[in-house]
């Protein structure tokens, strides 16, 4: 996953005394901001249309989010794969977390699903599966990658190649699970898991 979040930081400067610096008291609350009458004053969040980042580089859109204004943003392979964007410009926005034209606050996060520059993008966005909690997740079509995150650090895994040629799995995001023991929905009690796979763009047999 992909995180660029920019934080401002905001310092007193040039203040002729310390005192200048310290916050006046408000009776409404801390940290509640005041009008000159003591009410509570309005709401400044800023709202922005989300542009449209469809079908875009990775790279331009995050460039663009930004100059609307928008600075929390985050990204993730939309095929399912777990796999690492290691530079932006490889990969393409699919997805977008937040639909084209709709006014939220800037500080809203945007989450694009994305994949490579020269894959297509998927029907329906893929994320990665979310932590396991009490019982075992369905992996099938899965990246063996996106598996192992989901479950327990602690997990013994094994990982067997389904075509019999005994292939060495060594960058898990490139394989799919088509099989697992335990099965969809037993319960996890901390026992092995095995999973039998093959490659991206293979057939499970």
């Amino acid at each position: 996953m992909h995180t660029r979040i920019v934080t401002a930081i905001l310092a007193c400067i040039a203040a002729p005394s310390l005192a200048a610096c310290q916050p006046a008291s408000q009776d409404v609350g801390a940290g509640a901001p005041t009008s000159s009458a003591g009410r509570p004053a309005k709401s400044t969040t800023t709202k922005m249309a989300v542009p449209n980042f469809d079908g875009i580089g990775l790279q331009p859109a995050q460039d663009k989010a930004q100059s609307t204004g928008f600075f929390l943003l985050t990204s993730h392979d939309a095929a399912g794969r777990d796999r690492m964007q290691v530079f932006d410009r490889d990969w393409k926005v699919c997805f977008q977390s937040v639909a084209a034209g709709k006014k939220v606050p800037t500080t809203t996060m945007l989450n694009f699903g994305a994949v490579k520059t020269d894959e297509s993008c998927p029907s329906a966005d893929n994320q990665a599966p979310k932590k396991a909690a009490g019982t075992m997740p369905n992996f099938k079509g899965k990246s063996v990658k996106a598996a192992r995150g989901a479950l327990d650090s602690g997990t013994s895994i094994t990982v067997k190649d389904a075509s019999g040629q005994d292939r060495i799995i060594f960058l898990e995001s490139n394989w799919q699970v088509c099989s697992q023991t335990p099965a969809a929905g037993s319960k996890i009690t901390g026992q092995p898991v095995e999973f039998i796979a093959v490659k991206f763009g293979e057939n499970c047999p």
